[in-house]
């Protein structure tokens, strides 16, 4: 069973997020832009210039598909939370909508719950045995496995030089790359609380951006006509 550290320092960042969030909220939804886009040009440059190097010049870099692999793993991950704070997730609604206000809304509370369940039975499954479920495991314990043994990715390795001026090992660790698993899922269960608490006070109506077809029909509806 991993340790329950993690479990602390991730309930510390979420913390410090609610407490930033409350007086600078547009300031954290530009880090969470600037984040994604960060990431995005990077598999861009990474990958265009591996294409470069490949054809134009015979050579390239061992390290750049592994590299532009996590990045997308983490732009996904850390996208997730973000897709929801914005309400940038696709989804149908229009069989809920044909129904009452009031089970509208227990649908609308009921979607954001499932997200947060989700979130956290990816964190960790090990409290599913509490209803007799055998289950066991989760993103925390197994980036801890990896913090703990130190094994190095496959391909990423680290410069010359910062191997002799801090000792580290030729490879890049896995926990590093991994760090996202658990930081991604509570990103995403934190914001899925966030919308639960926000349909329940009426601020959302749901976690989802389904309206689109509606709106295209409204903005249409006039085309026949001419």
């Amino acid at each position: 069973m991993a340790a329950y550290w993690p479990y602390f320092v991730l309930l510390l960042i979420l913390v410090l997020l609610y407490l930033v969030e409350r007086r600078h909220r547009d300031l954290v939804t530009r880090l969470e832009e600037n984040v994604l886009a960060i990431l995005l040009a990077a598999i861009t440059v990474i990958s265009f210039a591996q294409v470069v190097m490949r054809y134009g010049f015979n050579s390239g870099w061992g390290g750049a598909l592994e590299l532009t692999r996590i990045l997308f793993a983490w732009m996904i991950l850390f996208g997730m939370s973000y897709g929801l704070k914005t309400g940038l997730h696709l989804g149908v609604d229009a069989l809920i909508r044909t129904l009452p206000h009031r089970a509208f809304r227990v649908f609308a509370l009921f979607g954001a719950l499932t997200g947060l369940l989700y979130a956290v039975i990816l964190l960790s499954s090990d409290w599913l045995q509490i209803f007799g479920a055998n289950s066991k495991g989760g993103a925390v314990f197994y980036w801890h496995r990896f913090f703990t043994a130190g094994i190095g990715l496959d391909d990423l390795r680290y410069p010359v030089f910062i191997q002799e001026w801090f000792g580290v090992q030729e490879r890049v660790q896995r926990w590093i790359a991994y760090i996202i698993l658990p930081v991604g899922l509570a990103l995403l269960a934190y914001r899925s609380l966030e919308a639960f608490i926000q349909i329940w006070t009426g601020k959302r109506e749901l976690v989802i951006a389904g309206h689109e077809a509606e709106e295209l029909v409204a903005e249409n509806k006039d085309v026949l006509k001419d």
